[in-house]
């Protein structure tokens, strides 16, 4: 499914775990259809825009990498 290309309304979230200069993380800013991923470092670049399952699919991926990774699981 492609996401329109439309203007970015509203703000950037980004991670708590962020460094406090704001300016080395990924945020992620909600979109019609989904969620827009963009890089703090370079605001110039066009932002990835993915749908809400696709994010939510990344997340559990990368959190079931990290417990097997830790050992808990």
């Amino acid at each position: 499914m492609a996401l329109p290309a439309a203007p970015l309304g509203g703000e950037w979230r980004k991670s708590s775990y962020s460094a406090g200069n704001g300016n080395a993380c990924v945020r992620l800013r909600l979109i019609d259809g989904g969620v827009a991923v963009g890089d703090s470092k370079r605001p110039d670049l066009a932002p990835l825009r993915c749908t809400r399952a696709a994010v939510a699919a990344f997340l559990q991926a990368a959190t079931a990498a990290a417990l097997v990774q830790s050992g808990s699981r």
